[in-house]
């Protein structure tokens, strides 16, 4: 089983601002996020599998509580409240589906992934990837 736990730090961002443009976030919000999700700090502690993830800015701090494969309670990149269920895609990446709990829009997931000493999260949007 793969080892996520520990403090990871933010080596590069793409294309964050489109993501949260395809989201229909206004330009003065994207500006603030991005400034904020520039330098995230993130802790992961992980517990076989059950995990705990907290993500810190300096503007907002969210932290998410999952065992994998049982539903749980998420708030998106662009503040929607969702229903998430993570599973294993491979033996060193998880994935998370989010379904809205109210309203439309658009079906979105991240993935996290080990390569090496290095963390990858992927946020997607149909018809888009994002790595942030």
């Amino acid at each position: 089983m793969p080892n996520f736990a520990g403090t990871w730090k933010m080596k590069s961002s793409e294309n964050f601002e489109e993501l949260l443009k395809a989201l229909g976030v206004n330009a003065m919000l994207r500006k603030v996020a991005c400034a904020a999700a520039s330098k995230p700090h993130v802790e992961i502690r992980q517990n076989a599998e059950q995990f705990y993830i907290k993500t810190s800015t300096t503007v907002r701090t969210t932290e998410i509580n999952f065992q994998i494969g049982q539903e749980f309670n998420e708030e998106t990149v662009d503040g929607r409240k969702c229903k998430s269920l993570v599973t294993w895609e491979t033996e060193n990446k998880m994935t998370c589906r989010q379904t809205l709990v109210d309203g439309n829009g658009p079906k979105t997931y991240w993935t996290r992934e080990l390569r090496g000493n290095e963390l990858i999260l992927v946020r997607i949007h149909p018809k888009m990837k994002f790595c942030h």
